[in-house]
């Protein structure tokens, strides 16, 4: 007996080699299983987007209400002293005067706590940021550019401007 073995063909050694689909089945089992559970974990993360995404909505809209209420509830005293200066119209004019100034004063106030600070300084120089030119006059004792009059008020301040101040500005002198 010889110990040597007699080397193999081609085509022994394709006769001895499993069938190609018996070889790659364990690794395309693992390929299809971890796409399977990508597929799954994908469609868990859009559920779970979709539910933060109605959360935020309702929490925003709760948001908005409670902004809103807190608002209307700090108008409720200025709107009851505009109801009692009309009650007492009839009586003493230079009393509901009085009285409608007070209330304008509450209202002002109210605005300064909402953020919303009125200004109307006079003699400043024009901001484009904060003042909205609707005149322009000759005026000697002023330096050019300068805000001589307001006409109405301007409420908030930077980015939290609720209307700029309505102004008369002085032109340069020539």
């Amino acid at each position: 007996m010889s110990t040597e073995q007699e080397p193999m063909t081609p085509q022994d050694e394709l006769n001895q080699a499993p069938p190609p689909e018996q070889q790659e089945q364990p690794e395309v089992d693992d390929h299809a299983a971890e796409l399977d559970e990508l597929q799954d974990r994908w469609r868990r993360a859009l559920a779970d987007l979709e539910n933060l995404r109605k959360r935020h909505a309702k929490e925003l809209e709760r948001l908005r209400s409670d902004e809103r209420a807190r608002t209307a509830a700090a108008w409720l005293p200025v709107l009851d002293n505009l109801e009692l200066a009309l009650e007492h119209a009839g009586s003493d004019p230079s009393a509901v005067l009085e009285g409608v100034k007070a209330v304008r004063d509450q209202a002002v106030d109210v605005l300064r706590r909402l953020g919303y600070p009125r200004y109307e300084d006079t003699g400043v120089p024009f901001g484009p940021a904060r003042h909205e030119v609707v005149g322009v006059v000759e005026d000697p004792d002023a330096e050019p550019n300068t805000v001589t009059q307001v006409l109405r008020p301007g409420y908030g301040e930077g980015e939290n401007q609720l209307r700029p101040a309505a102004v008369v500005v002085s032109k340069r002198q020539e």
